[in-house]
């Protein structure tokens, strides 16, 4: 993963080597305005609205299936520095956001929302396309707006300090996406921050400064790293909510609807198991058509798309990790015909399953030892 900055830094873009289950490299753009940019209190409609449905917790089975699943791609890592008497404005940023306060104690505003109290060791994630703003009390008058010449760039990790002045709040910033399979979103419909207080024996500072120690060095699998370490606070977040009365995991369509859930967590945990939309059906406890139309609700695609995508993603799996005959690798992922499983997988990925082998086993043999 590298980050690029342009010459302006308030048309910033971070141009981020992600990496799909396949292990292919591919450079997307993902942000636009980093800097400076004026709140905005209307956040992008998305296309999924949370079931009306009982607020049952799913279960913890179907939770660690899920979160075994999840694939974590870090878009970048941001470390802000805020002197006393000073704020940063953050813009939107088309990706979702976890931000740990590291030290200092100052004040938030999310989505020109009321401004509350930051303290030591708070966690938050905030929604694609949100704003936010965040200022430390100590001068006369309003804080004074950190100026964009303020960015700079340090190895893979952009940072936001004000020169010959020490900073009150030190905050790590970490874009991401969180998918299965290839285009299901975790964090896609979440509509407002998740915010939780931890304490120093947690360690979630420990593993963000390993991310970003992994971003700054450019090593050989700084992708997988970062990856993994943004993925054990997601868990530590996860945790956490488990024993709070007011579970982030709600806030998730996704992982809202329990019946729906255990369907999803099964079809997850076993792509290649022979699955129908009657047995997951019958699996959620639901009728067939009650279960289209929840599963459809939530996902905006039908359970037989979903199941495709997980599937074609556990075979790239497969292919670059294994050595196994693609006529295994179909049959794993519930291809009774190879010609079947090589038309789905040209369908997903643009190639067939032998040339995308070659492409990514060549791509390995060229990375340096």
């Amino acid at each position: 993963m590298r980050v690029v900055m342009p010459t302006d830094p308030l048309r910033m873009a971070f141009h981020a080597l992600t990496v799909p289950a396949a292990g292919q490299y591919r450079a997307t753009t993902v942000m636009q305005e980093i800097s400076k940019a004026a709140p905005n209190r209307d956040l992008v409609e998305q296309n999924v609205s949370p079931p009306e449905v009982s607020n049952v917790r799913a279960s913890t089975t179907d939770l660690d299936n899920l979160m075994q699943a999840i694939d974590i791609d870090v878009i970048a890592l941001i470390e802000l520095l805020v002197p006393r008497g000073h704020r940063v404005e953050m813009g939107k940023i088309d990706a979702p956001g976890i931000h740990y306060n590291l030290s200092g104690v100052g004040r938030i505003s999310i989505n020109g929302g009321p401004r509350m109290p930051l303290n030591p060791h708070m966690l938050i994630i905030v929604p694609p396309n949100t704003p936010f703003t965040i200022e430390v009390d100590g001068g006369i008058g309003s804080p004074t707006l950190i100026s964009k010449d303020c960015w700079t760039r340090r190895g893979g990790i952009l940072r936001l300090a004000v020169p010959n002045e020490r900073p009150e709040v030190v905050q790590i910033c970490g874009y991401f996406t969180a998918l299965f399979g290839q285009s299901v979103r975790l964090f896609g419909d979440l509509r407002e921050p998740v915010i939780e207080q931890f304490e120093p024996k947690d360690k979630i500072d420990l593993k963000l400064r390993e991310a970003m120690d992994e971003l700054f060095q450019q090593e050989v699998g700084v992708g997988a790293m970062t990856s993994s370490l943004l993925k054990q606070v997601l868990v530590s977040l996860l945790r956490r909510s488990l024993g709070s009365s007011q579970p982030w995991t709600e806030r998730f369509s996704i992982l809202a609807d329990r019946q729906i859930t255990r369907a999803f967590a099964d079809m997850v945990a076993r792509p290649g198991a022979a699955h129908s939309v009657q047995s997951l059906a019958h699996n959620a406890g639901l009728s067939r058509s009650g279960f289209m139309a929840r599963f459809s609700g939530i996902f905006g695609r039908s359970p037989m798309v979903v199941l495709r995508e997980l599937r074609m993603r556990q075979a790239a799996i497969d292919l670059t990790t294994t050595a196994t005959t693609v006529d295994v690798i179909a049959r794993n992922a519930g291809y009774q015909s190879r010609s079947s499983f090589v038309r789905a997988f040209r369908q997903a990925y643009e190639r067939d399953p032998s040339d995308y082998r070659r492409t990514a086993t060549g791509r390995k043999a060229a990375q340096p030892a």
